[in-house]
């Protein structure tokens, strides 16, 4: 019967997990079609008015679509089982997707400011009042895919690239609309500019985050919400554990973490040590969240030796051969 529920309870969860996939997926198609179209209504309106905050803006959209198209095969891939040689599967490629996603802001952020640069040395002509309309239409579209996202971002550092992409495009629309105000009643040609860098350094710090999360689970490092000497601890906290040698944790993706460590403790019978080790599982599951434990446990008790019949210990061949003789 436990075991008829066990694997109800197995079959109920990779459901979820299923259906949660397929969910996010579903999402990040929605939000690449949304972008695409308005990224050729953005790029078209920008050649024409001539603005330079629209085109960098529009830039910014196509490597939004190149990261969200990333971040779609990296959803595919990370549903693959664990087999053959990947032994845990493929749930890290959406931890590279993300590292891509900041890269690349930051490679859109640089080239925006040296287009900037390069409009202020040569100013140009500017259409105000398309630049307006296009710019309030990326905003209605940028707002309408962060309310998509957001849900989803919580345990799932692919989305939440994806997230930080969307954030930083609305943060470019509202720059872009202030700008083409001022270009319309004021003739401000300058604001194009300014609005350009100031979309750039918001693009390329919100993306410093990303990348510095992402390298350090591929250094595996620790998770920032866990510490390693708090967890050693906690485990020698436990009357029976004497030593705890080679802790290791690390994250696997954003929402699995690993553990391995090996125990020296005071239980002389297997039953006891089985009854901790199911102890200390139990206690950093609850307490730190740790879903992927291997711990290697030696008692520093050896096992009593039961005595024997001195008859037992000797060589039975040997003695009739010498009462033989």
């Amino acid at each position: 019967m436990l075991s008829l529920q066990w694997c109800e309870c197995t079959c109920t969860n990779s459901s979820k997990k299923v259906i949660k996939n397929q969910l996010n997926t579903k999402i990040l198609w929605i939000i690449v079609v949304l972008l695409t179209s308005f990224f050729i209504a953005e790029w078209s309106v920008g050649l024409w008015s001539k603005s330079l905050s629209l085109q960098a803006d529009a830039e910014h959209i196509l490597s939004d679509i190149t990261a969200l198209a990333i971040s779609l095969i990296a959803s595919f891939l990370a549903q693959r089982p664990a087999k053959s040689k990947a032994t845990f599967g493929h749930q890290r490629i959406e931890v590279l997707a993300a590292l891509l996603n900041g890269l690349i802001l930051i490679a859109i952020a640089t080239f925006i400011a040296w287009e900037a640069i390069q409009r202020w040395q040569n100013p140009a002509t500017i259409l105000g009042l398309p630049m307006l309309g296009i710019a309030v239409l990326g905003l209605i579209v940028n707002l309408f895919n962060i309310t998509l996202l957001h849900p989803y971002t919580h345990n799932n550092l692919n989305l939440r690239g994806a997230l930080l992409h969307v954030i930083a495009d609305t943060a470019s629309s509202l720059g872009v609309i202030l700008a083409a105000v001022a270009i319309h009643f004021w003739d401000w040609w300058w604001a194009d500019i300014a609005i350009s860098l100031v979309v750039a350094t918001f693009t390329g710090l919100s993306a410093l985050p990303l990348v510095q999360e992402s390298m350090k689970i591929f250094l595996e490092y620790a998770p920032e919400l866990i510490d390693p000497v708090e967890v050693e601890i906690s485990l020698k906290l436990f009357p029976d554990v004497i030593q705890v040698e080679k802790l290791h944790i690390w994250t696997i993706s954003s929402n699995k973490i690993m553990l391995c460590a090996n125990l020296t403790v005071e239980c002389a019978t297997i039953w006891e040590r089985d009854r901790l080790l199911s102890k200390l599982q139990n206690h950093l599951q609850t307490t730190f969240n740790i879903t992927e434990i291997t711990l290697q446990i030696t008692s520093c008790k050896k096992p009593a030796i039961i005595s024997i019949h001195p008859l037992f210990k000797q060589d039975i061949a040997l003695m009739l051969s010498t009462k033989t003789h």
